[in-house]
């Protein structure tokens, strides 16, 4: 049974994550670490704004306090927040972050951070998975258990740097008139007053701190976003942006209202940030071929990876890359730090649009377009590694008749054509197989998708 999903470990709150199950992986990460180094750890604990995450961080200082460890409670801040005081702070040997980021208000998660503000690898997670069901915990004499302290500056701390990293004179020139919605989030307590701080005119909703999300989902959706496009319009804003729960990831919407595709964003900030920084750039084998475009025409390297923020962030690391991420607005900023960055996106994409003079709107204009289509196949069996191998056996038999230029197998199987692709990929929680394509128009990008299905019915029993 594997506890580490994507990122961290998630279920609903008091039914799937128990205050004992946090207990116990904190106490696995005590344990993990204290085997490492030698010497009980120090470990950096927040919380994003759900409601059950007080009762799950308790617990989790509980574990972490009853293996020696020293621990920091820095409250309520966002995940990148967090990463930023890890990273800045010598002594920190890991932190964690209580969050489920964009998933449904029942849910929650515990994340677990490196001593560098990087996610945790997936060997090390495998390493703490093990421990966690062998129940070997090192349990410290009671002569020696750990110290609990607080620091309430962490938002400062993170809003400080962001200032540091962006130019902020350029930005403040604008006087940029903004919409935020942080949905009632962690950002609540970042993104508008960093917006201020560059001297943005700042209409906010959701900014009330409210675990039960009353104002929307935490995803942000664009049909979620319907109000902030109505503010945006009426009061003429030149930008709108939005962010999940934990304000690790940010969306934006232009001066008219309308959505801007998470894709077009990744590769225009990637194209701007290449423009003044050379270097490798860093996605995942489900982002749009507009990264690519935008690699090849400012002659990068770029490197794939397996879907999610962790592989992203490791590989950046490797291979000394200047930005990174996915088109879900989860975008990566060197500079900064290596982890996703909701606030970093907000700035980074004001600072774009004051040094280029572009509106927001224009933004498509500066990448190639494609076309995406996706559908789900929900699997008769659980077994989707069997059902992917047999897909991935005759796909690649049938190169000629399918008509695809080269195979990868980084993540399910992922077929490149001349004007496009095709991903193939199981669920790692559901039983399920998701097909997207992506191609120069619709109707091969919809061929592509009818394709990947007919291959994952056949192996379905369809």
């Amino acid at each position: 049974m594997a506890l580490f999903g994507t990122n961290g470990v998630r279920g609903v709150a008091n039914v799937e994550l128990t205050p004992e199950m946090a207990l116990d992986l904190a106490r696995s990460l005590s344990t993990f670490l204290l085997n490492k180094n030698g010497t009980p750890p120090k470990i950096i604990i927040g919380t994003d704004t759900r409601i059950s995450g007080h009762m799950l961080k308790n617990a989790a200082v509980s574990g972490l306090l009853s293996c020696g460890a020293s621990v920091m409670d820095i409250g309520v801040v966002p995940t990148p927040a967090l990463q930023f005081y890890v990273k800045k702070h010598r002594d920190a040997d890991a932190g964690i972050i209580v969050t489920a980021s964009h998933n449904p208000r029942e849910y929650n998660g515990i994340k677990m951070i490196a001593e560098d503000g990087t996610e945790l690898s997936r060997d090390d997670e495998k390493a703490i998975e093990d421990i966690y069901f062998s129940k070997k915990f090192g349990i410290a004499d009671w002569t020696k258990t750990g110290c609990l302290l607080r620091d309430d500056n962490c938002n400062e701390m993170y809003i400080a740097g962001i200032l540091e990293a962006v130019d902020k004179k350029a930005i403040e020139k604008k006087s940029f008139k903004i919409v935020t919605d942080t949905g009632n989030g962690a950002g609540s307590f970042v993104l508008p007053d960093l917006a201020s701080r560059l001297s943005c005119r700042v209409l906010s909703i959701g900014a009330d701190p409210n675990g039960m999300f009353p104002w929307r989902n935490p995803e942000p959706l664009p049909e979620v976003l319907t109000e902030m496009s109505a503010v945006i319009r009426h009061s003429k804003a030149d930008l709108g942006i939005a962010q999940d729960g934990d304000a690790d990831r940010a969306v934006f919407m232009d001066e008219n209202g309308d959505f801007i595709d998470g894709e077009v964003i990744l590769a225009a900030i990637g194209k701007y940030i290449l423009q003044k920084e050379k270097g490798p750039i860093v996605t995942t084998v489900a982002t749009s071929r507009r990264f690519a475009d935008v690699a090849e025409d400012a002659k990068a390297p770029i490197y794939f990876t397996p879907v999610g923020s962790i592989d992203v962030g490791r590989k950046m690391v490797e291979v000394n890359a200047v930005y990174g991420g996915e088109g879900n607005g989860g975008m990566i900023f060197a500079r900064h730090q290596i982890c996703r960055d909701g606030a970093m996106a907000a700035a980074i994409v004001l600072e774009m649009l004051a040094k280029t003079g572009m509106k927001a709107s224009e933004l498509k204009k500066t990448v190639p377009n494609y076309f995406n289509e996706k559908t789900k196949i929900k699997l008769k069996s659980p077994d989707a590694k069997k059902a992917m191998a047999e897909i991935t056996k005759k796909m690649i038999r049938d190169k000629k008749e399918i008509g695809y230029q080269s195979a990868e197998t980084v993540d399910g199987l992922k077929l490149n054509f001349n004007n496009g692709w095709m991903l193939i990929r199981p669920s790692g929680t559901e039983p399920i197989i998701r097909v997207a394509a992506e191609a120069k128009t619709k109707a091969d990008a919809e061929k592509y998708v009818k394709i990947g299905q007919k291959y994952v019915d056949e192996a379905n029993g369809s």
